[in-house]
C-alpha cells in the first residue's frame, strides 16, 4: 500500500526544453557527448561549488560572458502548467499521502523559478510537500543511491510503501533497485496530474 510519493520537479511540474539546453550548450563550446565537463557540472548540481565559481570556471574555459552562460543555462527552464499545481495543492489539502519533493538542480535554476514565478506561487508549491528536497541544498544527486536512502531514513519511510516519480528513467532504476515503487513518467505523453490513473496506487 502506497503511504509516500516523492516527485522530481523537472519535467512532472515545470516543463523542461532539454533540447533547447543543449543545442544553446553546444555554442557555447559544451557537447552533450563530451564528459570533460561532467565533473563540475555535478559538483555545481551538488552545491560543492559556488554559483560564482560555476561561472568563473566556463568563463575561463570557454572565453564567454557571465550573461551568456546563465542565458544559455537556464533556457531549459519552460513554463509551470496550472493544472499541475492545482493537482499537488488539492493532494495536499487531503492529507492521505505523505508528499516529497526530490529534485536535481542547482543555484541558478532555483533563483529563476522563484525570479519567474515569484516567490507567492514558488512558495504556494513548495508548502504542499512535507521536505522540498533540493540536490545542491543536501549535497546529494540522483541516480546515487545514498539520497534516497537519505530521503527514506530522514523520514522514517518504509521503500515498499514509497512511490517515486521521475522523467529520467536511470533515476527510476536506481529507486526500483532499493525496493521503491516507480513512475518514470514520459514527458509530453503523459502528466502527472493522471497519477491515479496509473494503477499505483
Amino acid at each position: 500500500m502506497i503511504k509516500n510519493i516523492i516527485f522530481d520537479f523537472g519535467d512532472i511540474f515545470i516543463n523542461l526544453d532539454k533540447m533547447k539546453f543543449a543545442n544553446e550548450l553546444q555554442k557555447l563550446g559544451v557537447s552533450q557527448n563530451d564528459t570533460t565537463f561532467t565533473p563540475i557540472l555535478n559538483e555545481y548540481e551538488m552545491g560543492l561549488i559556488s554559483t560564482e565559481d560555476f561561472i568563473n570556471y566556463f568563463k575561463e574555459k570557454l572565453q564567454v560572458s557571465p550573461q551568456e552562460i546563465k542565458k544559455a543555462w537556464n533556457c531549459i527552464l519552460l513554463d509551470f502548467p496550472i493544472e499541475r499545481l492545482k493537482f499537488i495543492k488539492h493532494l495536499a489539502k487531503h492529507n492521505k499521502y505523505r508528499l516529497f519533493l526530490l529534485s536535481n538542480t542547482n543555484d541558478l535554476h532555483i533563483s529563476w523559478i522563484q525570479n519567474n514565478w515569484g516567490m507567492g506561487l514558488y512558495n504556494a508549491f513548495k508548502i504542499c510537500f512535507e521536505k522540498f528536497y533540493l540536490s545542491h541544498e543536501i549535497h546529494l544527486r540522483k541516480p546515487n543511491n545514498n539520497i534516497y536512502q537519505f530521503v527514506l531514513a530522514e523520514n522514517n519511510l518504509q521503500a515498499n510503501e514509497t512511490l517515486f516519480i521521475d522523467d529520467t528513467e536511470e533515476n527510476t532504476s536506481a529507486a526500483a533497485m532499493l525496493g521503491i515503487h516507480t513512475w518514470n513518467l514520459i514527458p509530453k505523453k503523459e502528466d502527472v496530474v493522471d497519477l491515479f490513473n496509473k494503477n499505483h496506487f
